[in-house]
């Protein structure tokens, strides 16, 4: 019985001894890991492919009429950024020009249910070139949402009489060119 009792003090005793290590609170740690993100997207209802034809005048001595303006499209982004390079720019250039032909872009303000630095559009019209140019500045750690309904609407538009384009220099047939967008930390 003395060891029945014998071994239950000791084991009463040991029992203590580990609740003793304990207290009230206790820590440890989490590790999160955010990653740098970076995605442009232009989405459409149907095709990212637009195309523009100009009407031939019915009398003698009139112009070409340009084509209506297109606002088809939407420019979709992410962006996660680096304390190093805290905003970014969207720029857009083409891979080639038409002689006689300005291509003319402009973005809306952000309309959509994505959330963040969305950044600014450039405002006016951009006569698009080989040349990249600022299409929207200012942007943080955001996202549009994905789709027509969001992000930021795009109005392609053609002038022949513009910055450089000159009537004297249209030649008829089909042209076509790409148009390139990039996100970067600039």
């Amino acid at each position: 019985m003395k060891k029945n009792l014998l071994t239950l003090a000791l084991l009463f005793s040991g029992l203590c001894l580990v609740s003793a290590q304990d207290d009230a609170d206790d820590t440890h740690n989490v590790s999160i890991t955010i990653p740098e993100v970076a995605l442009v997207d232009v989405e459409s209802a149907s095709s990212t492919n637009i195309s523009f034809d100009f009407v031939a005048p019915t009398e003698a001595g009139d112009p070409l009429t340009a084509p209506a303006d297109n606002t088809s499209l939407t420019l979709n982004y992410s962006s996660i950024v680096s304390t190093a390079d805290p905003t970014r720019t969207i720029k857009v250039s083409i891979d080639s020009e038409i002689d006689g032909v300005d291509i003319t872009l402009a973005a809306a303000a952000y309309s959509g249910s994505g959330e963040g630095a969305t950044g600014t559009p450039a405002g006016a019209a951009l006569v698009l070139s080989t040349s990249e140019a600022t299409l929207i500045s200012g942007i943080g750690s955001c996202y549009t949402g994905n789709g027509t309904a969001n992000g930021h609407q795009l109005t392609y538009g053609l002038e022949v009489v513009g910055a450089t384009a000159s009537y004297e220099d249209l030649t008829q047939g089909s042209n076509s060119v790409t148009v390139t967008y990039t996100i970067s930390d600039i």
